[in-house]
């Protein structure tokens, strides 16, 4: 349970500070638009060349919303996360 409550909160001081840097610069739909557009364009890109490097990260909830929300660096995160923990 603690650790739970800990990652909830670990997750809305990340995605405060997401927002924060959003609006700071002066355009966040465009800025949260362009970050989540580029996630899913890099995550695409992962799973198209997938079938000839034999590395690709499953969309679901936990992956689209690293990309979603991450963008570019979300993707990278995860490609090395599988790296590491070999999944």
């Amino acid at each position: 349970m603690g650790v739970q409550i800990l990652l909830w909160c670990i997750a809305i001081g990340g995605g405060i500070a997401l927002l924060i840097g959003a609006f700071k610069t002066g355009r966040p739909v465009r800025t949260l638009l362009g970050s989540t557009l580029q996630g899913a364009s890099a995550l695409a890109a992962v799973n198209v060349t997938g079938m000839f490097t034999g590395v690709s990260i499953g969309l679901n909830a936990l992956s689209g919303i690293a990309c979603a929300a991450l963008g570019v660096p979300g993707v990278i995160t995860l490609l090395l996360l599988k790296l590491i923990f070999e999944i």
